[in-house]
């Protein structure tokens, strides 16, 4: 199967990794066109994924834009559209993986008669996305797209909720494979960094929603050895927020407690020095790979009770989940795991047993390819449910 797979992003999020997954099977017969050069590209090519950068300058249409600067992206738009198109017809479908992809993809869609298939990993919620744009990607998906593939299902009922056909959507989680996982040398990181005590990491880039600031403020409700490790540097013109994170480490007294790594290439490594994993996201999380990660790691996980980790974690048994915003619902979850290492220990070896069943790489892509060869051939779409629990 041809298939023109369509990103916004030059930036490597989690969409991007998932998509660097997905057209892995493809890469003989396929091509990633990015609507922004960067880091995604240079991925691409490691992995000998034919990829192809179709403009330089970055598309100016944002999360929270309103209707006129939706507007005047169109003169951007438009030509982009008829490329794509043009790109398109080598193809059996497009596959437009973002939410400006989408409106590239679907345009071109129309324009050269080739199904679309679009993947959300974004919920079209107030708190991500304006009403402008959550209006124009259920507009499109509802009148372009074969199938919708959501990455949850939170967020496939926020699609439906904001007046997406039900009857379009797919569920399928990303996708992991285990063997990538497998333990490092624990002591040999911590050393290198200089870590004592118990140690919990958040990976995140840094900003607002992903919650950096409320494990800041538990860590006061905390006993003094529990040191935090932040890994994730400030994207998408968010370096204030992270000048506020050091300004609120100092305001607090926390600067022996704290440590800000930035862009690492290690995740996996220091996901294995750390004693927990928390995600802090005050807003619902579409899918939360960095939970999958860390319990494919054996880590023991507390996670923000919203979105798509409450279907990823049960708390108290696969991890913990705290209320969203919550300081001190999370400095006890903390408290708890660090008291109680034989019980956290348990929660990761659970984890990591269920997260390699549930989120098997190879299971995930015969689910994409079953409902790929479906839109090819103009068949109706199916609706896999997911893998709840270990088969």
């Amino acid at each position: 199967m041809r298939i023109l797979f369509l990103d916004q992003s030059g930036e490597l999020g989690g969409a991007e990794l998932c998509l660097l997954d997905v057209a892995k099977p493809y890469r003989d017969h396929s091509v990633v066109a990015l609507l922004a050069d960067g880091p995604f590209r240079a991925a691409l090519e490691q992995h000998q994924i034919p990829v192809q950068v179709l403009t330089a300058r970055s598309l100016q249409i944002r999360k929270q834009s309103g209707l006129w600067q939706g507007l005047s992206s169109l003169r951007q738009l438009l030509p982009l559209a008829v490329r794509v198109s043009q790109l398109s017809q080598g193809f059996d479908l497009i596959y437009a993986n973002t939410q400006k992809a989408l409106v590239v993809g679907a345009l071109a869609s129309g324009l050269g008669r080739r199904p679309l298939v679009y993947h959300l990993h974004d919920i079209l919620s107030e708190e991500h996305f304006s009403s402008v744009n959550r209006r124009l990607a259920v507009l499109l998906a509802n009148q372009f797209a074969a199938q919708v593939i959501t990455n949850s299902e939170a967020t496939r009922s926020a699609f439906v909720a904001a007046g997406g056909q039900s009857r379009l959507t797919s569920v399928i989680y990303n996708g992991f494979d285990p063997a990538t996982y497998q333990a490092a040398d624990r002591d040999v990181v911590r050393r290198s960094l200089g870590l004592t005590g118990f140690v919990v990491g958040q990976f995140s880039r840094l900003s607002p929603w992903k919650g950096q600031h409320v494990l800041l403020e538990a860590l006061t409700n905390c006993s003094a050895d529990v040191t935090a490790l932040f890994v994730g540097s400030a994207l998408f013109g968010e370096q204030e927020y992270a000048q506020q994170l050091q300004a609120q480490v100092t305001a607090l007294g926390l600067q022996d407690r704290v440590r800000f790594l930035g862009f690492r290439s290690d995740v996996i490594p220091l996901m294995h020095a750390c004693d927990l994993v928390a995600h802090t996201s005050t807003a619902p999380e579409p899918f939360g790979r960095v939970i999958v990660e860390a319990m494919l790691c054996g880590r023991p996980v507390v996670a923000s009770a919203a979105g798509g980790a409450i279907e990823l974690v049960e708390s108290g048994s696969t991890g913990w989940l705290v209320p969203p915003n919550d300081p001190q619902a999370l400095a006890a979850a903390i408290r708890e795991a660090q008291a109680q290492p034989d019980t956290a220990s348990a929660i990761g070896d659970r984890a990591q047993q269920q997260a390699s069943q549930r989120f098997d790489l190879l299971t995930i892509q015969r689910q994409i390819a079953e409902q790929l060869q479906q839109v090819s051939q103009g068949k109706p779409v199916g609706n896999p449910a997911p893998c709840r629990d270990p088969p």
